[in-house]
Formats: C-alpha cells, sequence, structure tokens
C-alpha cells in the first residue's frame, strides 16, 4: 500500500529517510514535518532523541557556540573487554557520530547571555559518563566560575560507563564537587533531563540543579524498572519513572516541551541575575 511512498530516488545524494513513524501515536509523518517541529510529533508530541549537535542549535544564539576540550578522548587503562574490547567499542562510536565523548561542552549565549554547557549524546556508547565526559564538565563549570556566568548539564544518559569501572564511578563525586564550587561561588546550574536520564548520572549532578527541568515523558530514574520490583517485591505506580510523575512527586521543577526551553531557560538566567545584583 505505501509502495510509492517509500520509493527513493536511486539517483539521489545520502537522504534523511522520507517517512518517520512516531512509536508513541504510531502516525507516519513525513520527516520534514517532525525536523520543523525540533524532532517533536506534531501529532502526539512525543519527543524525539536527538544529538548533542542539534540539542545545542536549539537552546543557543545561533553561531554562538564555541566547543571546548574537543580533543579529550578516553583510553582504556584497566584493558576491558567483554564481548568485544572498550578499545574497539571506542573505536567504533566515534565511526557511528564522529565524536570522541558522549559530551559536547563549550560557550555560548542564550539570548545574548552568556552561559557554559555540557550536552549528552546518547547515541555515543548510550551516553555513558566516563572520565572524559566528567573531566569536560568540571573544566565546564571552572570556566563558568571564571566568566561568572550561568551552567547548563543537558543529560541523556544511561549511567556510569562500566568499561572504566571505578574511574566512571568516581566521575560522580567529581563533578558534584565542582557544582558545589559554583554554588559557593552564587552562580546557577540548570539541569535539563531528557530522555532518558537514568543510573549514575541521575544519582549525581543531574539532580543537583538550582533549577531541574525535564522534557515531556522523559525516562528518569537509576534502576531499570523491572530490577526494582525484584527488589522490592511490590507493583510499582504506572509510569512512575517519567518526568511528569517526578513532578508531580517534587522530584523536578518543571517539565518544558522543547520548543519552549531556550525561552525559559532565558527567563531563569534574567531572574538568577538579578537575585544576583
Amino acid at each position: 500500500m505505501f509502495g510509492n511512498l517509500f520509493k527513493k530516488d536511486e539517483n539521489a545524494k545520502e537522504t534523511p529517510n522520507q517517512w518517520i513513524k512516531c512509536p508513541k501515536c504510531t502516525s507516519l509523518m513525513f520527516y520534514k514535518e517532525v525536523e520543523s517541529k525540533l524532532n517533536v510529533c506534531p501529532k502526539c508530541n512525543h519527543h524525539f532523541r536527538i544529538s548533542a549537535d542539534k540539542r545545542i542549535e536549539a537552546i543557543v544564539d545561533e553561531g554562538s557556540f564555541v566547543e571546548m576540550d574537543a580533543n579529550l578522548a578516553p583510553v582504556d587503562p584497566l584493558k576491558f573487554s567483554d564481548k568485544k574490547s572498550y578499545k574497539k567499542r571506542i573505536e567504533e562510536a566515534k565511526a557511528k557520530t564522529g565524536k570522541t565523548s558522549s559530551v559536547v561542552s563549550g560557550s555560548a549565549t542564550i539570548n545574548g547571555q552568556p552561559v557554559e554547557l555540557a550536552v549528552f549524546d546518547f547515541s555515543y556508547m548510550g551516553g555513558s559518563l566516563g572520565s572524559v565526559e566528567g573531566e569536560k564538565i568540571v573544566r565546564c563549570i571552572n570556566r563558568a566560575i571564571e566568566k561568572e556566568c550561568g551552567f547548563i548539564i543537558v543529560s541523556a544518559s544511561g549511567g556510569a560507563r562500566m568499561q572504566e569501572s571505578t574511574y566512571s564511578l568516581l566521575q560522580m563525586s567529581k563533578t558534584s564537587a565542582a557544582l558545589n564550587r559554583l554554588h559557593q561561588k552564587g552562580l546557577p546550574f540548570i539541569s535539563i533531563l531528557t530522555d532518558p536520564t537514568m543510573g549514575g548520572v541521575s544519582a549525581s549532578f543531574a539532580m543537583l540543579g538550582d533549577i531541574i527541568m525535564a522534557e515531556p515523558d522523559a525516562l528518569i530514574g537509576f534502576a531499570g524498572q523491572r530490577v526494582i520490583k525484584q527488589t522490592v517485591g511490590v507493583d510499582l505506580p504506572e509510569g512512575f519513572q517519567r518526568a511528569e510523575f517526578l513532578l508531580e512527586h517534587g522530584l523536578i521543577d518543571m517539565v518544558v516541551n522543547r520548543e519552549d526551553i531556550k525561552q525559559t531557560l532565558s527567563d531563569l538566567f534574567k531572574l538568577f541575575n538579578k537575585k544576583a545584583g
């Protein structure tokens, strides 16, 4: 039935899939219709996962972002190997994303206001937190302290990177300590939780924001639902790890649609600057 719809131009260069099926409402949409909405389903408001580059483009002023620490790359001190070596996984992740880590960090402005930001990319090893990611976040915080400006983390992560073991877990305390220094200086930290924000990321910096906002229906938690149920031995509330449930129970401050995040960030930083003044 959809044969003609899905037919591709064999002479065309690499192009996006022409049609996208929403995993939530199952609507079939032309990809440009979804892209024009910042990769949000126009039918049901499902927020698709997006790359760090697209995320940065959506929330900062055009042309203002300057990437920092792009040359930092992970090593394999433990010579870790499961189904394949960690070294091989790093190579595959770089080939897939063109990046050397799951965090893109740098300086930018939002409606003219200077900010430092670190953005996770889930497509790089599930957005996992390793030594490089922790170092990038800390350096970003240090720049915010030097410039006396606000700081943003956009999380999209499965948690700490198992291939780095304790080296990865140490990033939880390392980043939290740096955020405490930012707090002592009276500078704002806004944490944005996207789908998913899990494991060691949710158990550390992601939940330490002066303001914690989330995208609609984002999966947020520490362990998976099945593991929790096996541990506590009781049935769990429907959607208990979704953004709206966390908002209702006071764990986050707001749920914000993707198209409104930039303006919300701008308003919040203006409010913080007035308080500081």
